[in-house]
């Protein structure tokens, strides 16, 4: 079971608000902020759909380049006595520091692939009446 919808190379999550009475997710591992909502899994899934259609919609019509998911490089911020412990480690093991990360990472991952899901931040769907608002938000 995941809390993660896939569509186009897209993730969405899902969460419940018991406040609203509503489903909502949010397009996640990208810079932008794309929201959507729904009030059954049904509409939810196939608002998930339309704001990663209008997304790429949206991108085509700037002439921009949508984020994507995943590029293969980030950030970690670990420490510097981590971090100088981790380049000692790669070195004794005659590895670079990424190569290092990589495999310690694979190693945490394990065969199945599977990662700790990202968790939603909830909006306020009451006023919309459309169970397929879409909300878009531009940071280039």
């Amino acid at each position: 079971m995941s809390d993660l919808l896939k569509y186009k190379d897209y993730y969405g999550s899902v969460a419940y608000s018991a406040e609203d009475h509503c489903l909502a997710g949010k397009v996640e591992f990208i810079d932008d902020l794309i929201l959507f909502d729904g009030t059954t899994l049904e509409s939810l899934e196939a608002a998930f759909h339309d704001a990663v259609d209008s997304y790429l919609a949206f991108c085509a019509e700037r002439g921009q380049e949508p984020c994507t998911t995943y590029k293969g490089s980030f950030n970690v911020r670990i420490g510097s006595e981590l971090h100088r412990q981790a380049a000692l480690a790669a070195r004794k093991r005659d590895q670079t520091l990424n190569e290092f990360v990589k495999a310690a990472i694979e190693q945490m991952i394990g065969n199945d692939g599977a990662a700790a899901p990202a968790r939603a931040s909830v909006h306020d769907c009451r006023s919309s009446h459309d169970p397929t608002n879409v909300e878009i938000v531009d940071y280039h």
